[in-house]
């Protein structure tokens, strides 16, 4: 049992999927290469292909969203390891409810019965006896799924999902749940059993998951906006909404509970604690409280019109999605061949080598063009291979053979983004221009332009036209304002939204929750190897019983493998909810978060989840479609076969890993940006060649995201890595947003010189902490700021409570005090 236990434990480096060796569990490759499987020899062929540099892999048809659809959300909360569950939670409920109901059937009782029912439950809940209170527990588990034994489809199961959630919620069983979960969090006896075993399996968390399963199918079912849905129910679910978000529960939102079990599971005091299932949890809750990414551009656009602000150029949302992949640059083999064909070509035509030499001076990129070789033309239009910097276009393309119009290709108009500039960078520009012709500067006027040349006044007109100023600029200038005049600055108001009540919640021990997702993100990393040190976050996937055949074990393999990919999965999408709320809440809030995630490695965390084989990743098949929730629960099921879990499913790419990726890729930007000392960990991590090698995967949106940090580093990558990939280059002048005066693609900005940066993330950190200190430390205000009251009749007015040892011992005090000191009365009036 040992050794397996460290086979799965080693997880996905050692299983399919998992950017290692491949293999499963009990299947070496040997045994993987005999399954006749028609689909896993294209993607064998198309990965050859890759290797090569022929970059045939097709666009992948993803739609990047807050979650994927309900169904799957649904699935991933339950391991396969759980499915006899199902059983088990329907006969608790069909005990409880014939007991007090006939033998009719819940589905065919009318709304009085339903709700009288439910009310039964809930008082269940609240027994001493903890057997009977998890019986009554897993028939309310089986309400929330759905009532699926009297349901024929799973469209019908998702039905009375949503009708028994909300008769559930309106009960008010959701607040009996969260006391349940406190006293299951609070059980020290627990604890410390699951402490002292030496393996912990899905029997140490039964309590836990059942409650949990509960909670999360309550939000997730809730939070889905159907048109459908009658007036009341619009009206409970902005209800709960609020309440989720507010500190109702335990004087807390529930999001900084659920922080609260995952810094104690990492801590090591509760191994038992169901990770994924918090995880989960926690990601739907600050999703539903706080909203996602199309209500963050709704209240930017408001947030900007109360700021008196112009409107945002275009919605990144839209403008992301209809963007097309390109095809990644080719590798270093596919250039060298390139390259030979070329001499052979260059041999035959007995070209001189000095015209050869000018030739190539004056085009220092033509060796990495691959137009003339005919082998390569089939790439599509907007690919990067085909990409040249439009200022070399004239110098050494012949010019467009013309067309008529009915052969005429297509080509977007113009670029996707519309180029932005900061006040500092006009500032920047003026500056230079001015000790360049005039011999002075002005400092942070932007307006006079006298003794400037015509140009430099039409560059400044450019400039000022396409000015971007940030909510988070407005933020730095009122804080700066707060921290110069404190007495006349007048008081601060803070709007009490869902984000800010949130932000104070986890303020006091952001830094320790920061690190405990890193811990459990690096340990459910597939590039992470077991160490006997690391968590263990297999609590709530391993049975009981370890799988004695090989298609128990390759079942098992699948299932630590998805739970591991689920993980990171809601890590990544509450690390990228909770920066993007606090940015747009508050610049300082957002800072605060991000440098305690620097401090804990999450960059190069990252770049470590990165270095890997990305499009296995990708497409990695860890699912088990005939097992998965509804599904499982409303037909036959087929007789797995080690052929069929060989197969996996016909997708194209696994939802869940690329959604993981994107998001991994969205913090490290938020991070980078600006950040000249975190870019320069970027190239102290050697992070470029991981990054092209994720641009394999042909997918807009990720490709941008991988554009976008290899922009900011390229000014300190030299001028030789510039030379040498100048169709990345191309790519990131085509797809990511320009920056008017930014020198990104030269290295020539003062930014890109080695100045000392750690004195950067001091004065962050210091400024931070003034934020912190002047809006949230209330009790340990300056006192050289405090009212001083100079009023003698107020001041002796004012009620003085004295100790009792004072009141015992009064007489004494007088008699010593007052009364044997001779008081001269005359100087005491003076």
């Amino acid at each position: 049992m040992s050794s397996l236990l460290a086979r799965i434990h080693s997880g996905p480096a050692k299983m399919e999927g998992g950017g290692g060796n491949g293999g499963g569990l009990a299947v070496n490759n040997k045994q993987r290469a005999m399954v006749p499987n028609k689909s896993r020899g294209e993607f064998t062929r198309n990965q050859r292909k890759d290797s090569e540099g022929l970059s045939e892999s097709p666009d992948l048809e993803f739609e990047y969203a807050d979650t994927d659809k309900w169904a799957a959300e649904l699935s991933e909360l339950y391991s396969y390891t759980e499915g006899p569950e199902f059983s088990f939670n329907r006969k608790c409920f069909e005990e409880e409810f014939r007991t007090h109901v006939c033998d009719r059937k819940w589905t065919e009782l009318d709304a009085p019965h339903h709700r009288a029912h439910a009310m039964r439950l809930l008082d269940g809940l609240e027994v001493t006896a903890r057997e009977k209170r998890l019986k009554v527990a897993r028939a309310i588990l089986y309400m929330v799924q759905g009532t699926f034994g009297e349901c024929s489809s799973e469209a019908e199961v998702q039905h009375w999902m949503r009708y028994n959630t909300f008769l559930l919620l309106e009960v008010g069983t959701f607040s009996a749940l969260v006391e349940l979960l406190n006293m299951e969090i609070d059980n020290s006896a627990a604890c410390s059993s699951a402490v002292r075993k030496p393996a912990i399996s899905l029997a140490d968390s039964t309590d836990l998951r059942v409650l949990l399963n509960i909670m999360y199918l309550m939000v997730e079912t809730i939070q889905q906006d159907d048109p459908a849905d009658m007036a009341e129910w619009r009206v409970i679910r902005e209800t709960f909404r609020a309440e989720l978000g507010s500190p109702l529960y335990n004087n807390e939102p529930i999001a900084v509970m659920l922080f609260g079990m995952v810094t104690k599971f990492c801590s090591g005091h509760a191994p038992h604690f169901p990770m994924k299932k918090v995880l989960l949890l926690l990601w739907k809750s600050i999703l539903f409280t706080l909203g996602g990414f199309e209500q963050l551009q709704t209240i930017k656009v408001q947030k900007r019109e109360k700021l008196d602000l112009p409107p945002l150029p275009e919605d990144s949302i839209r403008v992301i999605r209809s963007m097309r992949a390109a095809s990644p640059p080719a590798s270093a083999s596919d250039l060298i061949e390139q390259q030979q064909k070329r001499a052979r070509r260059e041999h035959k035509a007995l070209i001189k080598q000095d015209n050869l030499d000018a030739f190539n001076e004056k085009d220092p990129y033509k060796a990495d063009d691959s137009r003339e070789d005919e082998d390569d033309n089939d790439d599509n239009d907007n690919s990067i291979e085909a990409e040249t910097f439009p200022l070399e276009r004239d110098e050494v393309m012949p010019p467009p053979i013309p067309h008529p119009p009915s052969e005429r290709v297509s080509f977007p108009k113009g670029l996707p983004w519309a180029p932005k500039v900061r006040e500092k960078d006009i500032e920047n520009f003026l500056e230079s221009s001015r000790s360049k012709f005039i011999g002075y500067t002005l400092g942070s006027d932007t307006d006079t332009v006298v003794g400037l040349p015509r140009p430099i006044h039409e560059s400044i007109k450019t400039l000022k036209q396409h000015k971007y100023v940030s909510i988070a600029e407005l933020q730095i200038v009122k804080e700066e304002e707060f921290q110069k005049t404190p007495l006349s600055g007048g008081e601060e108001e803070v709007e009490m939204c869902a984000t800010e009540l949130l932000y104070q919640g986890i303020l006091p021990t952001l830094p320790q929750y920061m690190i405990a997702l890193l811990k459990i993100l690096l340990a459910a990393a597939p590039t992470s190897k077991a160490k006997t040190d690391s968590i263990n976050i297999l609590a709530d996937v391993l049975p009981e019983e370890m799988p004695t055949t090989v298609l128990q074990s390759m079942k098992l393999g699948v299932d630590v493998n998805r739970h591991k990919e689920i993980i990171v999965k809601a890590i990544s999408a509450i690390l990228m909810l909770l920066l993007k709320h606090f940015k747009l809440n508050h610049i300082y809030q957002f800072e605060y978060m991000a440098q305690h995630l620097v401090f804990a490695n999450c960059i190069p965390l990252i770049l470590k989840f990165f270095n890997q084989n990305i499009m296995s990743y990708i497409t990695a098949k860890n699912s088990i479609s005939v097992l998965d929730f509804p599904y499982c629960v409303v037909h036959e099921l087929p007789e797995l076969t080690a052929e069929s879990l060989e197969a996996g499913d016909n997708n194209q790419f696994c939802w869940r890993n690329l959604f993981s990726c994107i998001n991994l890729l969205r913090i490290l930007n938020k991070l980078t940006k600006w950040k000249h000392s975190r870019t320069m960990m970027l190239v102290v991590f050697k992070s470029a060649p991981i990054l092209k090698r994720a641009l394999k995967v042909k997918q807009a949106m990720m490709q941008l995201y991988v554009l976008k940090l290899l922009k900011v580093q390229t000014k300190y990558l030299g001028r030789q890595w510039r030379k040498s990939n100048m169709k990345t280059m191309s790519a990131i002048y085509q797809k990511v947003r320009h920056r008017l005066n930014d020198d990104w693609a030269y290295g020539n900005d003062l930014d890109a010189r080695p100045w000392d940066f750690q004195a950067e993330e001091c004065a962050l950190r210091a400024n931070i902490e003034r934020f912190n200190s002047r809006r949230y430390d209330k009790n340990q205000s300056n006192p050289d700021f405090l009212p001083v009251d100079n009023c003698l009749q107020s001041v002796l007015g004012q009620r003085v409570d004295l100790p009792e040892d004072f009141q015992m011992n009064y007489d004494l005090w007088l008699e010593r005090e007052v009364f044997s000191k001779p008081i001269s009365w005359e100087e005491l009036l003076q």
